[in-house]
């Protein structure tokens, strides 16, 4: 389900049905990728290979009991898995206020994008858009990776002073994803460091997966940052992604601006 942790999804059945109801529920709410997807009902069958009559008729019984929910762009993950999720207070606000920023960035590259809050060492991933059930990228809605290994979480992690970042690690080895993985705190801190240097963007080559390379950067509020928003694809893309670096970057300004507009709002 979408808000289980990574390694926990059930992917489409190549040649076949998924033979439980329950597995056909979870390859239909994989399929939408993120909590911001808009996703029609002939493009969902398409993804999870099921019969669009069985997706049409799981996809009711999901309405009706809240999981999803329609609209003019087709359907959308519904209020239930918003709570299970953590859709309910801050994270909530940042995701609401990072939607059509980050619908807009996959608009404009055709690349998976993220949205991440720092969780302890890890990156939560609270949105994902453009993802489809075979994607490369890693992070999951409602997963964890760590976050010295993303772009993303380095983005929040260049936010820190060096000292709260060896707070945070309390002198522990580096957890390794890949052989690539940044496995020290002197080699996180040069990395942290040339972040800083180009105003917060960060960059990951294979170092949460093999295959993945993604380009992030700051939401930052009140002088705080709070969130970050990376750009991702096949490693083989690395060189785009980075030339997208400015485009991520006002990515993440825009989500800031959204973000602080709308608690004004609430507090006025």
């Amino acid at each position: 389900m979408t808000t289980l942790d990574q390694g926990s999804r059930i992917s489409p059945v190549e040649g076949g049905v998924p033979p439980s109801m329950v597995d056909r529920m979870t390859v239909i709410l994989d399929a939408f990728g993120g909590f911001s997807s808009r996703v029609p009902l002939e493009e969902l069958a398409r993804r999870t290979r099921l019969p669009r009559s069985t997706v049409h008729r799981i996809l009711d019984s999901l309405l009706r009991l809240g999981w999803v929910e329609h609209s003019p762009g087709g359907y959308h993950l519904g209020p239930r898995l918003h709570r299970l999720g953590g859709g309910e207070g801050h994270h909530g606000e940042i995701r609401a206020a990072a939607a059509p920023v980050l619908n807009e960035l996959h608009h404009r590259t055709g690349m998976i994008v993220h949205l991440g809050v720092l969780e302890n060492t890890d990156i939560l991933c609270l949105d994902r858009i453009g993802a489809r059930p075979d994607s490369p990228a890693n992070a999951r809605v409602g997963g964890r990776v760590p976050a010295h290994a993303t772009a993303a979480g380095k983005a929040i992690l260049a936010g820190l002073v060096p000292e709260q970042v060896d707070l945070a690690y309390g002198g522990e080895p580096l957890r390794r994803c890949t052989d690539r993985t940044i496995a020290d705190l002197p080699g996180l801190h040069r990395d942290l460091g040339r972040a800083r240097a180009r105003r917060g963007v960060t960059f990951a080559r294979g170092e949460s997966s093999g295959a993945v390379a993604c380009v992030g950067a700051p939401v930052r509020v009140d002088g705080g940052t709070v969130a970050a928003v990376s750009l991702c694809g096949p490693l083989a893309d690395a060189a785009r992604l980075e030339r997208c670096a400015p485009l991520v970057l006002e990515a993440g300004r825009a989500v800031a601006a959204a973000l602080t507009s709308s608690v004004q709002l609430m507090s006025a």
